[in-house]
Order: structure tokens, then sequence, then C-alpha cells
């Protein structure tokens, strides 16, 4: 059966992109450019997963959301430029099932409706939890927490960085998918920056920097973060 996507964004160029990115892979895509435009949508056929920007006029992303919520129980992804803990906490308390930030890499996206369309039955905290070894404990409201601290303090950057990875455990990232998907389009090239920044997540989450455990080195191909189990399908 074709899944229905009801994509909901005043970024008209954004959303004629998507539209066209997704019905190649065989969903049924119907876009809305305002909150009220998407309720009519949801209203007149329910969709079964929306995504919804949160910055748009009048009615805004979480106006939206409460509203989608008494018309439709569809799995609901928020893609947003906004990331701050505030709006995490904030789609977490709401029950948003996931929370994705522009720009992204559409194999990301992709990854993640299918995630949504799949596994809706995980409790709305885990699906915020992207590893926990009982050493370090990753989430994308609170960033990284190591065994008897509170939080470890990371720079903006290093927490895109990190949970950037963590969402990919196991896998190698390619270097210009971290720097595109970290810092923008205009730093693909700039290796410089990539490691410097690995660098300093290291010293921070890793027991020993020169062994690092967590964030593996791939020279030739990209960054991984595995914990031990999964350190050979990274290449070590």
């Amino acid at each position: 059966m074709t899944h229905r996507l009801l994509i909901i964004d005043d970024g008209l160029e954004l959303l004629a992109l998507l539209r066209q990115w997704l019905e190649l892979e065989g969903f049924t895509v119907v876009t809305a450019k305002s909150g009220m435009a998407g309720l009519r949508e949801a209203k007149r056929v329910p969709p079964d997963l929306v995504l919804l920007d949160i910055m748009m006029p009048k009615m805004d992303g979480w106006s939206t959301f409460r509203q989608l919520r008494s018309i439709c129980d569809a799995p609901v992804m928020v893609l947003t430029a906004m990331a701050t803990k505030e709006d995490l906490a904030k789609a977490e308390s709401l029950g948003v099932d996931d929370f994705l930030t522009k720009p992204c890499s559409f194999d990301e996206l992709r990854t993640r409706i299918g995630r949504a369309l799949g596994e809706r039955s995980s409790g709305a905290h885990d699906r915020f939890v992207l590893f926990d070894d009982g050493h370090l404990h990753v989430d994308l409201m609170h960033g990284a927490r190591l065994v008897g601290q509170e939080s470890v303090h990371l720079t903006p950057t290093e927490s895109r960085l990190l949970l950037y990875l963590a969402r990919r455990k196991g896998q190698t990232v390619p270097h210009k998918e971290l720097l595109v998907n970290v810092w923008g389009p205009e730093y693909q090239e700039e290796l410089r920056y990539l490691n410097l920044y690995v660098r300093h997540l290291c010293q921070k989450i890793e027991s020993d920097p020169r062994k690092p455990r967590y964030v593996l080195n791939d020279q030739e191909r990209g960054y991984c973060f595995a914990d031990m189990a999964a350190s050979a399908a990274c290449g070590r």
C-alpha cells in the first residue's frame, strides 16, 4: 500500500523539491504552504505521516501540531531550522514523533520517514535517545552524558556533530556529508574543520582520546560512531 505523506511548510522551493524526491520513492505526497491549509488537507484525506515546519506565519508549527492531533493520529515529523534544547523539549512534551533539522540529506529524511512509519510503537522518550551503553548516553534533548556526570558541555557545533554521528552508529559517514550537514554546503571541502572538531569532541566524551572507543576514524572514507560491538562495521 502506498503511504500518503502531508508536507506543511511555507518554503515553496522546499515543498516542490521534497514532493519530487518523495514521489520518486513511491509515496503519495500532498503539500500545504500554511498551517491552516495543512489542517484542511488532513481533514480531507487523513495522511499516514506529516512533515511539519515550525517557523510559519499566522499559525506556527506548534499550534498546527496541536490541532492536527484532534484530526488524525498520524506520526508527525518536525522538519525545521530551529534546534534549540527548548524546541526539542517542547517537541517531546507535545508528543512529536521525530525531530529533524534543516538542512538535512535526503537519505537521512528517507530513513527517518521509514522509521516513523514502521516503529511508532516506541515510547516517546525512547524516540529521543540515540545511544546508551551504560557509560555514554546521547539523546536529542540533553546531548551527551557520562556516567557520574550530569552532562558533557558541548558547543553547538560539537553537539550537531555528535548527534549526526550517533544517528548513524555503526556506519562510516563520509567527510563531505558531515561537513554539509553540520556546517553547511559552503564548507564541504573544509576537512580541517571536521578533523579539529572531532578532536575536541573526543577530548570530551572519550576516556582516552588517543584510543577512541566511540568516534572512529577511517581516514580515506569518514568517521563512524560505534560501541565496541560495532567497531568492525566501521572499518576498525
